[in-house]
């Protein structure tokens, strides 16, 4: 048989890329005495966890390998045949004839990685989601000052003060139309479907930039469009770059407009890390309030 088997020890699907037929051995031929052919040892293959596969051709998901551990058996190894001996009687001792095996299953699927993170950044590109990431966690993605400076999802562990450890999912920024897959497109979406919490980046501090509100919408609204279930996660609305200038003489302001919507707005900035601490408490909280929930 060949058998995926979902481990910690992967992350990507990247070896794979270079390994796209997989194909268990062949068992052993019989032998004088009435001996059977010794049977073929499965072929595992390891995907992180994560990994869902589905049919090539109807897209159908076979199996989703969530977490480490979970098998999958994507082809089942053929039975082997009967020897002439089989078929000996006491009429006919020395038969000449005998039975083939079966072949074995040969099937085309699928590999689609959706990444295990607790916690989703969202927003336009150039929100300050890598800057976020960099200044909470270990990990160190590029950072820019030009939209699109994140072309692959970055996770990061973070540690707040006594709270368990949690991982956070920088996902390449989103632009309208991203769910019919402009921009980055639906490629990354998908990773945030996972996740329990989505911490929502929003920036002001262009010119070009429609408003706070606007900017708000537009994202939710792709996410609606890509799985309308995206919007039943707890959402953290963050007000970015209150660093800058013509940034904080607008805070009062864009806080009461989400006020006056039934949301709040939290301002922080990234890059100073004011504020953020008051963040990350109240991604805890979130992430404590939707502990039973699966990803």
């Amino acid at each position: 048989d060949v058998i995926f088997r979902a481990a910690q020890t992967h992350h990507t699907l990247l070896d794979l890329k270079y390994r796209q037929h997989q194909i268990a051995k062949n068992g052993g031929h019989g032998s004088g005495n009435n001996r059977t052919g010794r049977s073929a040892e499965n072929l595992e293959v390891v995907v992180p966890p994560g990994t869902l596969v589905k049919d090539f051709e109807t897209g159908e998901v076979l199996a989703d390998l969530a977490a480490a551990g979970q098998t999958f058996v994507a082809a089942r190894g053929g039975i082997g045949g009967k020897g002439n001996a089989h078929f000996k009687t006491s009429t006919h001792q020395t038969p000449r004839f005998a039975q083939e095996g079966m072949e074995g299953e040969e099937r085309t699927l699928l590999l689609e990685l959706k990444l295990l993170a607790d916690v989703g950044l969202v927003g336009f590109p150039n929100a300050g989601k890598s800057t976020f990431i960099s200044r909470v966690s270990a990990a160190r993605p590029k950072i820019a000052d030009y939209p699109f400076t994140t072309l692959t999802p970055h996770l990061g562990v973070v540690k707040h003060k006594d709270s368990p450890a949690f991982v956070v999912a920088d996902i390449p920024g989103l632009i309208a139309g991203a769910s019919e897959g402009l921009g980055m497109g639906i490629q990354f979406l998908r990773h945030v479907e996972r996740t329990r919490v989505l911490v929502h980046l929003i920036d002001i501090s262009e010119e070009t930039h429609t408003g706070a509100w606007k900017n708000f919408t537009a994202i939710n609204r792709e996410l609606k469009n890509y799985n309308p279930q995206l919007l039943d996660k707890e959402q953290l609305v963050c007000l970015n770059k209150i660093d800058l200038p013509a940034v904080r003489e607008k805070v009062k302001k864009t806080v009461a407009q989400f006020s006056k919507k039934g949301i709040i707005l939290h301002p922080f900035s990234a890059a100073t890390g004011e504020g953020l601490q008051d963040i990350l408490g109240k991604i805890v909280t979130l992430l404590d309030n939707t502990k039973n929930l699966e990803p």
